[in-house]
């Protein structure tokens, strides 16, 4: 069966969306186009504050992404202990963290050549 093409800005909103629906906390979208060697092109990474609002982001995003764009992730991972869960929709990866591994990690700065866009929330 043939897989429907979907544009990654598509995914990346809807996932960015999925996020917002459960007031995931300091969204950050680092684009790795322009950097040699990465495995995807973008990474979304967030946090929550505790490992039920991890949970909760993540069944968000992945209910948000399926409803609208009929795309399941290709791998999901960390959802066990829910300080860390990795989503990867191949060319798009979201880390959903808890806040002091997200700390601990400081993926934004192992990936310093990226271009980081926050996403301001209102809540």
């Amino acid at each position: 069966m043939a897989k429907k093409e979907t544009s990654s800005d598509q995914l990346i909103a809807h996932i960015i969306k999925g996020i917002e629906e459960v007031k995931g906390n300091d969204i950050d979208i680092l684009d790795l186009r322009e950097i040699e060697n990465t495995v995807c092109d973008y990474f979304i990474i967030c946090n929550g504050t505790s490992n039920t609002q991890v949970n909760a982001i993540v069944n968000s995003i992945q209910k948000t992404v399926s409803k609208n764009l009929k795309d399941k992730p290709w791998h999901v991972e960390g959802s066990e202990n829910a300080e860390w869960v990795l989503i990867d929709y191949v060319n798009v990866v979201v880390h959903v963290f808890q806040k002091h591994i997200r700390e601990f990690y400081d993926i934004e700065s192992l990936w310093g050549d990226a271009k980081i866009t926050s996403i301001e929330t209102s809540y």
